[in-house]
């Protein structure tokens, strides 16, 4: 077993599902065997041997410990008869009580309270306290969950998963991009580092949801982070794709900005430039400018990944000339959302012949040739107020696409390496047939056990890397990389025929 089974044990017990899943089991009047603690903990070592999620893994993973152990966990129990060695039906019997107890009575495609409050503590109790106060930031993203169960036939509705549902996912492998599945959005949020002082950070998943496809997985996901203040844990960055910022801004971005949180997302196309005026200020990629900003300015796209260092800085040049015609934040959001705004030119950002004053500055600020012939609220006043329906979908924590945005959206890819971690064949591939059971319960808690197992993986090898990393100071090397697997045309060219 890669984890040692106190480690397990740890977790279970620090986590207090096992309990809390006891109390809603129902009495017999002959106990069980086999206890909601010692399944659990056969379905965490199953998965830390890298075996699939199967009951018959459960079996095999718990009559293969210690006899003492087998003894000490109830695998081993002593009957009238004499000892009495667990069964694949008790296994059986006791997941799908559990899973019974865990589930709607009516099935509608998203997880009961119980059972998200069997994630979350699961998966919380995971992470090291020593680790999870280091950053408050996460990431977050969804994959596809294929259901074992067949999609109904041509005609009916009818199949062994009721809660499953048609999705679509994007595939990176030869062909059409995208392609139709049946099953579940897994959506996960997973922490990385703080942007002020880089430190680093095991990726950890730190929350996780399952969802029908009929369902919206950034409305799931927004519901989880949204417990977390609830539960003594701050919000700090969430980091998302085009996918979650493109959502109603009420299902995505108002309420966590509202929790605390401080959005950093790439935006969609259509949500990119300008986009309608307030008090004759243009709003744009989530701010208000000048109404005089020039169009190619507002126009801007985030940077290519392949862009050159030329291109970088040219970019980079554009983005800072925007923002020298945004208008200034003087105030902070109150109770209702509302916050002020001042006039670049009254800030002292450009020159405008509508603000004397700034005709003043130096000629190294951009300047307004053509102010508004007749100018608007934003023109006049020095200040304007701003109310939280502005802009409220792409409203974000830097300018977008700003190089301070492009820096700090980089940190995103550690959602992409979790589903990387537990789609690997090497370890645990969580492709159609690792689970053989059905239903939007059982899976979602053998995915839990399966982050949780992940997550103890990383901390191990996080920890390696620390350690490596602090040999190799000491002896006056530099920390070790990797090398750059991916080339460029240019690199091809430049190399040996």
């Amino acid at each position: 077993m890669s984890i040692p089974l106190a480690v397990i044990e740890t977790i279970i017990d620090a986590s207090g599902v096992a309990p809390a899943i006891e109390k809603l089991l129902p009495a017999g009047v002959r106990g069980r065997q086999l206890g909601v603690r010692t399944l659990l903990l056969g379905m965490l070592a199953c998965l830390a041997d890298h075996r699939p999620g199967q009951l018959t893994r459960v079996h095999q993973a718990l009559t293969a410990l210690p006899a003492a152990d087998q003894a000490r966990l109830g695998v081993l129990a002593a009957w009238k008869t004499g000892p009495h060695k667990l069964t694949y039906r008790q296994v059986e019997y006791t997941f799908n009580l559990v899973a019974d107890a865990l589930s709607k009575h009516e099935p509608d495609g998203a997880p009961s309270r119980a059972l998200t409050a069997v994630l979350d503590d699961l998966l919380e109790a995971s992470i090291p306290a020593r680790v999870s106060e280091t950053s408050a930031a996460l990431a977050a993203d969804w994959t596809d969950i294929e259901t074992w169960s067949r999609p109904p036939r041509h005609g009916k509705t009818q199949c062994a998963d009721p809660e499953a549902a048609w999705g679509h996912r994007t595939s990176n492998l030869p062909g059409p991009r995208g392609e139709m599945f049946f099953g579940y959005y897994l959506s996960a949020a997973t922490m990385t580092a703080e942007e002020e002082h880089g430190t680093a950070v095991p990726e950890l998943a730190r929350r996780m949801t399952l969802c029908s496809c009929k369902a919206d997985p950034a409305r799931a996901l927004a519901a989880v982070l949204l417990r977390m203040p609830a539960a003594g844990i701050s919000l700090g960055d969430i980091l998302a794709d085009s996918g979650y910022a493109h959502r109603d801004a009420a299902a995505w971005a108002i309420p966590l900005r509202a929790a605390g949180a401080q959005l950093v997302q790439d935006l969609h196309p259509h949500d990119r430039g300008p986009r309608g005026t307030h008090h004759g200020a243009i709003i744009a990629n989530g701010n208000l400018y000048c109404p005089k900003t020039p169009t190619t300015l507002l126009q801007l796209g985030p940077l290519a990944p392949a862009a050159s260092s030329q291109e970088t800085a040219a970019h980079d040049a554009s983005t800072t000339e925007l923002a020298k015609h945004k208008l200034g934040r003087l105030t902070a959001d109150d109770a209702d959302g509302y916050h002020r705004v001042i006039c670049p030119a009254v800030a002292g950002k450009i020159r405008c012949p509508l603000r004397p004053a700034s005709m003043t500055l130096d000629r190294n600020r951009p300047e307004i040739l053509t102010p508004p012939g007749h100018p608007p609220a934003c023109c006049t006043q020095q200040t304007i107020t701003v109310g939280p329906q502005v802009a409220a979908k792409t409203r974000q924590k830097h300018d977008y696409p700003s190089a301070a945005h492009r820096r700090s959206y980089y940190r995103r890819t550690g959602s992409e390496r979790t589903f990387a971690t537990i789609k690997d064949p090497a370890t645990t591939s969580i492709a159609r047939g690792w689970c053989r059971l059905t239903g939007l319960t059982p899976l979602a808690l053998w995915i839990a056990c399966l982050l949780t197992v992940r997550n103890q993986r990383i901390l191990a090898a996080f920890a390696a890397r620390q350690a490596d990393a602090a040999h190799r100071a000491a002896l006056g090397l530099p920390p070790k990389t990797r090398k750059r697997r991916r080339q460029t045309l240019a690199s091809i060219a430049a190399g040996p025929p």
